[in-house]
């Protein structure tokens, strides 16, 4: 996994306490389904950043994507209300008939909230957006089907348990979720191992 870093800094300068909490990132499990992989992260939202892109694909077919960024500020902000803040987006393709249901945005924040309490992962501060996107064809092109589209974006505050060390494993494999509901895969059965993502565990640290 990349970290970046502002100018001049070097990722060799990142504090310890962001480089160990990058590398519980990478201890995340993630199903075989989400395809991770490392991405440049943005540089002026805070001194220290990194970053992770997926994207969910079933029989070669895209069906989700998303992002992942961890920022940290070692002098803290007030509006994350700690040091740390993570940053995630999905977008997922869905039926053209939901795009009315009047409850959909309050299930897609559910599968947030409901992903980040399951895999064990505490959090303070959340806030974020639901946006649903429907698209018609007209002209040259009304033969096409029409599309639709939900879109997740959220940010909340990790917050290590107890005494122990900030563990973002958890935090990553809520989001990893969080894309698979949203395209519509069926839960992993309880007592299945969830496999290491096909990309996303080889990024070098620097």
């Amino acid at each position: 996994m990349r970290q970046e870093t502002h100018p001049d800094t070097g990722a060799a300068g990142s504090p310890p306490d962001f480089r160990a909490a990058v590398s519980t990132m990478q201890a995340a499990r993630l199903r075989p389904e989400v395809l991770c992989e490392e991405m440049p992260a943005p540089q002026r939202i805070a001194p220290h950043a990194a970053a992770l892109s997926a994207d969910v694909t079933v029989d070669d077919t895209d069906l989700g994507t998303g992002r992942l960024i961890l920022l940290h500020d070692p002098a803290g902000n007030d509006a994350w209300d700690g040091t740390f803040r993570c940053v995630a987006y999905a977008r997922a393709e869905i039926e053209v008939d939901l795009i009315t249901d009047p409850m959909l945005a309050d299930v897609g924040w559910s599968w947030l909230t409901d992903a980040l309490t399951g895999h064990g992962a505490s959090y303070a501060a959340v806030s974020g957006t639901v946006t649903r996107v429907a698209t018609e064809s007209f002209g040259g092109m009304s033969d096409e089907d029409g599309t639709a589209q939900i879109e997740i974006r959220a940010s909340w505050t990790p917050v290590a348990v107890g005494d122990a060390p900030l563990d973002l494993a958890p935090h990553v494999e809520a989001w990893g979720e969080l894309l698979c509901t949203a395209v519509g895969l069926p839960p992993v059965p309880e007592g299945v191992a969830v496999m290491p993502s096909r990309r996303g565990q080889r990024g070098s640290t620097r």
